[in-house]
């Protein structure tokens, strides 16, 4: 794991596109902005964690020959 110290109002690039600015220090807890292309999905990990959680109670089992429900194409 990389680990940066940052200020209030500096930020650290990751790749070309995604800027994280630290927008606010409060004691023990970091307001942090996140600009990403719309492409990029962007959750709190609790959040990110529930969701793929989700996905994966509610995605379709194989049927008992292998295939998938999926079709192709």
């Amino acid at each position: 794991m990389l680990v940066l110290s940052r200020q209030r109002d500096q930020s650290i690039m990751i790749g070309d596109d995604i800027e994280i600015t630290i927008v606010d220090v409060r004691g023990d807890k970091v307001r942090v902005g996140i600009n990403a292309p719309r492409h990029v999905s962007v959750h709190r990990k609790e959040v990110y964690e529930a969701i793929r959680r989700e996905n994966e109670e509610g995605a379709p089992a194989d049927k008992p020959n292998g295939s998938s429900s999926k079709s192709a194409g």
